[in-house]
């Protein structure tokens, strides 16, 4: 299953095995050709989940656990960004849906934490948008769906290539117009939906022998099923790329976002089962501003051998107000002033600049052609954080600031980090790929972490940490026939130390001067492949050791020692999650039918997952129990059915129950913060009908049965409490290509 990205398809070897084995050539000998990776994957084929093939541009994904979501043919709402439509046949996956307009998408995998994602690498076009991969990793930009071509998922294996994570990369490729014809090509998508919402999405591109360009905007409102849910968002993405020769081609793009919702905070269980739709904060704000600029060259410096560098920028800023209060404490008109009690305002500024450059290569040993990819990495980054600032009483967005922000900090971090990997073509079955990455890191911070009560200010202790390591991973494919494979890979993964753990205040907390990185291992042992057009499945088992997890345990000071107790930042033991992820797809239609008016796929995805705290973990209240937000059974299912030029869609997603705190808690806090987190079953329906190839129109019920539940419980913003799911909502959709 020997396999390239090449103008837009996924084509095997220039020299099929058939024509070789005629030749007298064996697959060893068959020459590779890499060429530069573009954006149009899986054109002809209906179905949205394919594998990634052995290398694309300048990355190898042989050996490792991986997925390619095709946007084209997704059926389901990516309007709203609905992750566990577009998501429906990576096993696995833990989806937190407790943002409805879209904005701010949650996932993980394997017992980590979904938290805005942040245990993945969350990249764009290949580059990082997250506010910091080091030092705060949360993906609070997430490029609209409507914009995004394919979507490509590494589990945890693909740590030498990408740096820190332990649940994998996402990268989020944008649509740029290659596979525009034209000089000048137009399209647009007009959104109506419940709750007032409305999506326009409308780009221009083309193409000639020395240019191709492309550009987007789109626009999006609504008022959120939930009262006090009203949002909007504006993105616009433009891409110019120049070919100045056959083989050197330049690129610019950039990317800006602006967002603005309405956060209706947490409610009691009792509520989400009652009154979802309720909500007991209206004036709580959220206000989110990125702009991702790049610069991409690529140069093709001979058929085997192709250098991609990428010089790119993450200029963020990220602004909350709002009443963060326990909801067992009203926001209400203070009886004494006539007026709502003043909000509280937090600010922070993301400034982030990097360089990747990567190259890769094919050469000859003996009779076998193997092939080198290698890169660096250079980045530096900085936030500056103004905290729980005094705000207005008003209801309405407005971070107008009394007195000064008692928190006021700045977070550095540096790196440079170096990998090499390899495909080793043993024979024409067998390949090994072994891998290094070198890294080094630093992140400090300095600044006031508050006032005390005779108004001196507190400032941060004086931390800064600087380290480096070496990670290494190996992976393998053994080839039965020429569309399956065994794979298998063990590759170590590390998450560096958050700036949180270096905000201690200094007068009740006290961070380990021997604080470490939390670091550990993936391994993936499966089987994947094709059999003939009409199956496709992708089974494995899974190991995933995370040692030196950070937390923080209460310490007991000697005798006749002020104060006699303190909390300690430290590396609390570690947390292991092992379990079984399976896929598989069949289209009837094309076993046992040459119908080619009629299709027919179903689906199923299932993982298993067993995370537990390990025995030496040296916080007792949380040892030998269960990793919270680590549901031990996720099946996703479905059934998509088409004649000509309709297809219709439904999909069943069913999520077991999970804890939302790591000690354990089964029945709901009153404040709703921890508890159990039940199970829940949630149907959607989406239909597409195409007229032409130019026209189209979509529609789709999102909650099919309009089931009650949530997936997670917050302790601070965007709650407190728990954060209800929507209910059952509606979408029409109608495109047209120029």
């Amino acid at each position: 299953m020997r396999k390239f990205l090449i103008a837009g398809f996924v084509f095997s070897n220039t020299v099929s095995f058939a024509q070789a084995e005629k030749q007298g050539k064996t697959a060893d000998t068959i020459p590779a050709k890499y060429l530069s990776e573009i954006t149009v994957v899986g054109r002809g084929s209906k179905s949205d989940y394919q594998q990634m093939p052995e290398v694309v541009g300048t990355n190898i994904y042989a050996g490792k656990k991986n997925a390619l979501i095709v946007l084209d043919n997704v059926q389901g709402n990516v309007v709203t960004n609905t992750m566990r439509q577009v998501l429906a046949k990576i096993p696995g996956i833990q989806i937190w849906e407790s943002d409805p307009s879209g904005i701010q998408i949650g996932i993980a995998a394997r017992g980590l934490s979904p938290n805005r994602s942040w245990e993945f690498n969350v990249r764009q076009n290949g580059y990082d948008i997250a506010a910091d991969p080091f030092g705060y990793p949360e993906a609070y930009y997430n490029p609209q769906l409507q914009g995004v071509q394919r979507i490509e998922i590494v589990r945890g294996a693909g740590s030498l290539q990408y740096g820190p994570q332990f649940g994998g990369m996402v990268n989020y490729i944008l649509r740029n117009g290659s596979d525009m014809t034209k000089k000048f090509e137009a399209e647009t998508q007009q959104t109506v939906g419940s709750n007032a919402l409305f999506n326009s999405y409308n780009a221009i591109g083309g193409k000639t022998d020395k240019i191709n360009y492309y550009a987007f905007f789109d626009h999006r409102n609504g008022d959120g099923w939930r009262q006090n849910s009203r949002y909007y968002t504006n993105a616009g993405f433009a891409t110019f790329t120049y070919y100045l020769s056959p083989k050197f081609s330049l690129t610019a793009e950039i990317m800006r976002s602006h967002i603005r919702s309405q956060q209706p905070g947490g409610l009691a269980d009792s509520l989400v089962y009652n009154n979802a739709q309720s909500s007991n904060r209206s004036r709580n704000w959220f206000d989110l501003t990125w702009t991702t600029p790049a610069l991409i060259a690529n140069y093709q410096l001979n058929e085997k051998t192709h250098w991609n560098t990428k010089l790119f920028a993450t200029i963020g800023d990220r602004n909350s107000v709002g009443f963060l209060q326990s909801i067992l404490v009203k926001d209400s008109i203070n009886n004494s002033t006539g007026e709502y009690n003043k909000r509280v305002l937090n600010i922070d500024q993301y400034r982030n600049y990097a360089l990747e450059s990567r190259m890769i290569t094919g050469y000859r040993v003996g009779k076998t052609n193997n092939t080198l990819s290698g890169g660096i990495r250079l980045y530096t980054g900085e936030t500056y954080r103004r905290a729980d600032g005094k705000g207005t009483t008003g209801t309405d967005y407005d971070m107008s600031v009394i007195g000064n922000y008692p928190r006021d900090i700045r977070f550095k971090s540096n790196n440079i980090a170096a990998f090499v990997e390899n495909i080793f073509r043993l024979s024409s079955k067998l390949l090994v790929i072994p891998g290094v990455r070198y890294e080094w890191l630093k992140g400090s911070a300095s600044g006031r972490n508050g006032f005390a009560s005779n108004g001196a200010e507190i400032i941060l202790q004086n931390i800064s940490r600087s380290r480096s390591f070496v990670l290494v991973g190996v992976g393998a494919e053994y080839h039965i026939t020429q569309q399956t494979e065994f794979y298998a890979n063990y590759t170590q993964a590390y998450r560096p130390i958050q700036f949180a753990n270096l905000q201690a205040p200094p007068t009740t907390d006290v961070v380990d001067p021997n604080l470490k990185d939390a670091k550990g291992y993936n391994a993936d042992l499966g089987y994947r492949g094709k059999v003939k057009n009409f199956i496709q499945f992708d089974v494995s088992g899974f190991y995933l050791q995370y040692n030196n997890r950070v937390g923080t345990i209460t310490v007991t000071n000697p005798a006749g020692v002020t104060p006699a107790t303190y909390r300690l930042i430290t590396n609390v033991g570690a947390s292991t999650s092992k379990g079984f992820e399976g896929y598989i797809e069949f289209n009837p239609v094309r076993a046992f039918s040459k119908n080619t008016n009629a299709d027919l796929i179903v689906f199923g995805s299932y993982s298993y997952l067993d995370a537990k705290y390990s025995g030496d973990h040296k916080d007792a209240a949380t040892k030998g129990k269960k990793v919270e937000n680590a549901p031990s059974t996720i099946f996703r299912g479905g059934l998509s059915a088409g004649y000509k030029n309709v297809l219709v869609t439904g999909q069943l997603s069913y999520v077991g129950e999970t804890f939302s705190d790591a000690n354990n808690t089964l029945q709901p806090t009153a404040n709703a913060q921890n508890g159990l987190i039940p199970s829940y079953t949630v149907a959607d329906l989406t239909a597409t009908y195409k007229f032409s190839k130019a026209l189209n129109i979509k529609a789709g019920i999102n909650n099919l049965f309009d089931e009650r539940y949530f997936t997670r419980r917050a302790g601070g913003y965007p709650g407190p409490g728990a954060l209800p799911a929507d209910g059952r909502t509606f979408f029409l959709s109608a495109g047209a290509k120029l």
